[in-house]
């Protein structure tokens, strides 16, 4: 992978955590920007690591469909790949559209089973439904984790009454 994907990619996890906390900070008054930004550079780079593993999962996925799959090199990102997935990442603000957000994501994961199919032997609509498999179990992948996130950070935050 490239610097400029890995670069890309990053903006993309960091815009898109940007789009999930900072809504729920706004509602809280008296929060700290280092506490913001604490929160805001971890989600962003595990964002960016699951967009950067959606190609690779889906490769996987492909060769488990497939009965033998064939020898080669697996998918990855280039930069044409990545742009719109920024684009995407950067629409997350639950404000700006989240249809518009979906149907973003939609467009990049149809940007990538062109090469899934090529790389992977696979028609044009196995190689969709392997995409949609791939973004799907990473999507509830970590949306699992920012319930676990939340419910332990809310447990931390109580305090008793006196």
């Amino acid at each position: 992978m490239s610097s400029t994907v890995v670069v890309l990619l990053l903006f993309a996890g960091v815009s898109e955590a940007a789009g999930r906390i900072l809504p729920l900070v706004a509602g809280r008054p008296g929060m700290s920007r280092t506490f913001v930004a604490g929160l805001l550079l971890p989600a962003g780079l595990v964002e960016g690591v699951v967009f950067a593993l959606w190609p690779l999962t889906a490769r996987t996925v492909a060769d488990l469909v497939l009965s033998s799959p064939p020898p080669g090199t697996g998918l990855v990102w280039t930069p044409s790949l990545v742009v719109p997935l920024l684009l995407a990442a950067v629409l997350a603000f639950p404000l700006l559209g989240p249809l518009l957000h979906f149907l973003l994501f939609v467009g990049v994961g149809a940007g990538l089973v062109g090469p899934l199919a090529t790389a992977g032997g696979l028609g044009w609509w196995s190689a969709a439904g392997c995409v949609a498999a791939a973004g799907t179990g990473l999507g509830l992948a970590v949306e699992a984790v920012r319930r676990l996130v939340v419910r332990f950070s809310a447990t931390g935050v109580r305090e008793s009454i006196a």
